[in-house]
């Protein structure tokens, strides 16, 4: 049985690959699945919420289809972040959530992320019981009749709690900032600026008019170039960007340096460590996270445990030893005193919280990391050479070489994506000159074992 469950979800190209059959079956077998033990009175209750892809409405369609169609209720929450599902799910006492997104990627692509009733995202174990329904025994999903199909309502106010909740998550200070945000024409066009200005912080919002083709299109997190420059020619203090259901978040400097998230965790766990606030003085990361992190977090006291790579991860690891901040490079950070999953937006909330109490600029922040060379390649593969690459001995043979030639000064992570057909390469070292050489050598190989074999 292959896997529909990636390391964030059910995602591909949308119709074509995350069909709408596909998504009213994973409606329907998690209905079942996870209502087993419901909250609600009555039909089990199911929230969704979607990005700004045009795809979206029709999956939500076939996916309230589904819900429906075994006897639970679809509660939709329109555009919203990812996090704001995860909130109210929570707080309304929802018994599941449902976010259609495909978060950082482009427009063909989109992806269903499901949430338990507590605002988590599923462990592997449920995800795998949904699977099974659907993949191996679909005749036992039993469809309603007459008066026990679901029904579907709309949450009019499903934004605005959540900003609400924002809102108590910080206190700030006298330092008055100009802040511009990218909303990458995503789920943040539906939230950011009513943010800001509940907040009183002084925001220029830019990239926030989707037209349902234009989410991450050359804007937000993922392509930063662009607010790095507005930034800096327009004498803001920080930019903050958000990806398409902004659970990410990464930030600029005045200078129009970026802020990844490696130094957003670690900004942050040094101002939560004053505070008193940062539990057993850790951060959780992933091995993505740079070598200059972790010497910036040992001369300021913090510890750091490291996970594989993918929220999921860091999180359990903060679950089960206590830790309140962790997250990934990428921007995707966790603050388990306010939220259950990553979250852009509370991420800026608490980085311009920091910055109102000081007297320093972001720049003065981010100089004192000294990050070690990295570089990051992917490789595109197909289909059918998934889960192949660490079988191969070519390819392992250019890790070796590598591995032999850098020494104990490199660091060299080669993995599959759990969410594109991307074999990713990413070497760390302190020449960049080797760094480079050796990871486009592991690249060109597994693009001539993969690409052109």
């Amino acid at each position: 049985m292959g896997r529909l469950f990636g390391t964030d979800g059910a995602r591909g190209v949308a119709i074509t690959e995350l069909t709408c059959e596909l998504a009213m079956n994973i409606g329907r077998a998690a209905a079942i699945v996870l209502t087993k033990h419901k909250k609600s009175e009555g039909k089990a209750k199911i929230m969704i919420g979607k990005d700004t892809r045009v795809s979206s409405d029709i999956l939500e369609a076939a996916l309230i289809s589904g819900i429906m169609s075994v006897g639970a209720d679809a509660v939709r929450l329109v555009v919203v972040p990812t996090p704001a599902v995860a909130y109210l799910v929570k707080h309304k006492n929802a018994d599941a959530g449902v976010m259609i997104s495909a978060s950082h990627n482009s427009v063909e692509y989109n992806g269903i992320k499901l949430f338990a009733g507590t605002g988590f995202k599923l462990p592997d174990e449920v995800e795998n019981e949904i699977e099974a329904l659907i993949l191996d025994t679909p005749e036992l999903m039993e469809l309603k009749n007459g008066t026990e199909v679901g029904r579907v309502t709309e949450f009019k106010d499903a934004a605005g709690l959540y900003m609400y909740h924002l809102t108590q998550t910080a206190t700030f200070g006298s330092r008055k900032l100009r802040v511009i945000a990218d909303c990458a024409n995503g789920s943040a066009s539906a939230t950011a600026k009513d943010l800001f200005e509940v907040l009183n912080i002084n925001c220029t919002v830019i990239n926030a008019e989707p037209d349902g083709t234009n989410i991450n299109d050359n804007c937000g997190s993922t392509h930063i170039d662009l607010l790095c420059g507005k930034v800096k020619e327009g004498g803001y203090d920080l930019g903050v960007a958000f990806d398409g259901d902004a659970d990410r978040c990464l930030a600029v400097d005045e200078k129009g340096h970026i802020v990844d998230g490696d130094r957003l965790i670690a900004i942050i766990s040094d101002s939560m460590k004053t505070a008193g606030t940062l539990k057993n003085d850790t951060a959780v990361v992933t091995v993505m996270s740079n070598l200059g992190f972790h010497t910036y977090m040992r001369e300021h006291g913090i510890k750091t445990v490291c996970t594989s790579v993918g929220d999921r991860y860091v999180l359990e690891e903060m679950l089960k030893s206590g830790y309140n901040i962790g997250g990934e490079q990428s921007g995707h950070i966790i603050f388990l005193d306010h939220a259950t999953t990553g979250d852009g937006q509370l991420t800026a909330v608490q980085l311009i919280s920091l910055l109102s109490k000081s007297d320093r600029p972001l720049s003065s922040y981010n100089e004192e990391f000294a990050d070690y060379p990295q570089l990051l390649v992917n490789v595109k593969i197909t289909d059918d050479k998934k889960g192949l690459w660490d079988k191969n001995e070519a390819i392992l043979a250019a890790i070796k070489e590598a591995e032999t030639a850098l020494g104990a000064d490199g660091r060299i992570l080669v993995r599959e994506s759990g969410t594109e057909p991307l074999v990713r390469v990413m070497i760390e070292g302190k020449d960049a000159a080797s760094v480079e050489k050796y990871t486009n050598m592991i690249a060109d190989t597994v693009r001539k074992e993969f690409c052109n074999g």
